[in-house]
């Protein structure tokens, strides 16, 4: 039979959705906005970075990141994002997620302030310095993935948790706007201040040295959301979960929570004990593989196909626009106008489809369920992809068809596994390994991201050696590269199945860790995401 629910536990689960709870979502997910922000808005300088410090005048086409530096610059802050998702994930569940939550937020701080002071006029030191910070600002962005999931998780009520666990997510789809408008104020701006010709009309003067500038500006930009939430990350208490169930202290748990939801709550202490001695099992354990072996397999596959996918649109859509001719050829633009095409074209699609479709998750995660989102988003982001590449060259004659098809993907990215991937692992796993797990999940994904950003990179150059940018193999070509990410969004859809349902259900139920002997085996080990 299933034992008492400790009461603080239980008190958290039936609670109203109260102020504290968005005070939560705003904490974590302003850590998360400067996480989107610091990833993606490389995306927007790279071109700039390329014109500054590799352009040939005695070149008919502006300067463009060498293949090794433009994998190292967009590859490297999701090397230290996987590095840091591991560790963090396991510190989490070993010192407290309170207690490492701050130092990620410093690390973010610093580093991305570093990653826009990487001075000198030689491109090597520029680089290397801005790959050094970019490192270690994602080591900081690695440990806000598990760590601001679990608390959110740990947090939030029973009937409304998916929905504020996904809330804190989709402030990335803020950050990714917010680095596009950020990018079109700046270079509109210099472009206005400093207004240089074209290319094609004057090589050397259409890169002004105040565009050296612009792309400290915009990478900078990113430590002052999380500057100001330090403070109220450090205000939190741990939550109730980790300091009952880990740390063992149901009386302090009482207190912390008492405080937040202002009632009286009485500490469990003889339960927590005796839940302590049937739920002591470890990450490498026969027993956490029966009963989570099958949950872990289908957390990280799904979230690392999805990331394949998801980062190779997100950092490759400027040369995808340029392709089919939404962005104008480089040579006939100045550096900073460049700069304000691609931030307006990302802008765009960031409105229109990445940011609605993480709220509609939001909207619509405790009442479809976690694998009806997933299933449904694997299922039209693999319909679009084909849908853009089989008939790829009539979508060059028409520009706007296109765009919109490809909005949709983004749209169903996020109204899917975007969202449920970094959801579903906060919630199925025990108290004592939840930030481990979802640390493991997350980092499956990230080397989905690494696949994504290198693999994309040289596969989507054209098969015509001529046309290939300087530098860089022929590759397979956009149409081909889009045909494979349709390929990998349909293994999403397989992968899913792996995954269980855990909408509306206690955490403590759904892991087993409130049960007793053989029914909480049975109960994890034969989960099922659909009934048979």
């Amino acid at each position: 039979m299933a034992g008492e629910h400790l009461g603080v536990l239980n008190a958290l689960d039936v609670a109203k959705t109260q102020w504290y709870h968005f005070t939560a979502i705003v904490i974590a997910g302003m850590g998360f906005f400067t996480d989107a922000y610091d990833l993606f808005c490389i995306s927007l300088v790279t071109k700039l970075l390329g014109r500054i410090y590799y352009t040939d005048l005695t070149k008919d086409k502006p300067g463009t990141l060498p293949p090794n530096v433009a994998a190292a610059v967009n590859g490297v802050a999701f090397c230290g994002t996987l590095a840091g998702q591991l560790f963090f994930g396991w510190l989490g569940d070993k010192m407290g997620r309170k207690k490492v939550y701050g130092l990620t937020l410093l690390l973010m701080v610093v580093c991305s302030v570093g990653s826009g002071l990487s001075f000198s006029s030689d491109p090597t030191a520029v680089i290397s310095t801005l790959c050094f910070f970019r490192f270690w600002l994602g080591f900081g962005i690695g440990g806000d993935y598990p760590l601001s999931a679990t608390i959110m998780s740990e947090y939030a009520n029973k009937k409304t948790r998916g929905a504020f666990i996904a809330a804190v997510f989709a402030m990335q789809g803020f950050g990714i706007l917010g680095g596009g408008i950020v990018a079109l104020i700046v270079s509109g701006a210099f472009d206005s201040a400093y207004s240089a010709p074209a290319y094609i009309h004057d090589r050397a003067g259409s890169r002004v040295h105040q565009a050296d500038y612009v792309w400290r500006i915009i990478v900078i930009f990113g430590a002052i959301p999380a500057a100001l939430t330090y403070y109220w990350r450090m205000k939190m208490p741990e939550t109730a979960r980790y300091t009952a169930l880990v740390a063992k202290n149901a009386k302090q748990a009482a207190v912390d929570m008492s405080k937040v939801l202002q009632v009286e709550l009485q500490a469990d202490e003889e339960r927590v004990e005796k839940l302590d001695q049937k739920n002591s099992y470890g990450l490498f354990s026969k027993e956490f593989a029966r009963r989570h072996g099958l949950h872990l397999v289908g957390t990280t596959t799904t979230w690392f196909l999805l990331d394949i996918a998801f980062y190779s649109q997100n950092l490759f859509q400027k040369d995808i626009f340029t392709a089919i001719g939404w962005i104008p050829a480089a040579n006939t633009m100045n550096a900073i106008y460049e700069v304000f095409k691609i931030a307006k074209a990302q802008t765009l699609i960031a409105l229109f489809s990445t940011v609605p479709g993480y709220w509609f998750t939001v909207f619509f995660i405790d009442y479809m369920g976690r694998f009806a989102i997933q299933l449904m988003g694997f299922f039209f982001m693999t319909v679009f992809m084909f849908a853009l590449a089989i008939p790829y060259n009539h979508w060059k004659e028409h520009h706007i068809g296109f765009v919109i098809m490809y909005s949709l993907t983004f749209f169903f990215a996020n109204f899917g596994p975007n969202a449920t991937t970094f959801v579903v692992p906060a919630e199925i796993f025990p108290a004592r390994l939840r930030s481990t797990c979802h640390g493991i999940s997350a980092a499956a994904g990230k080397a989905g991201a690494i696949v994504g950003a290198f693999g994309f990179l040289y596969a989507a150059q054209d098969k015509d050696p001529s046309k290939t940018d300087a530098g860089y193999p022929p590759g397979i070509g956009i149409k081909y590269a889009l045909v494979m990410l349709g390929v990998i969004n349909f293994f999403g859809i397989l992968f899913t199945l792996l995954v269980p349902e855990s909408k509306g259900k206690a955490l403590e139920e759904l892991t087993g860790e409130n049960e007793d002997g053989e029914e909480t085996i049975e109960r994890t080990a034969s989960s099922r995401t659909i009934p048979v």
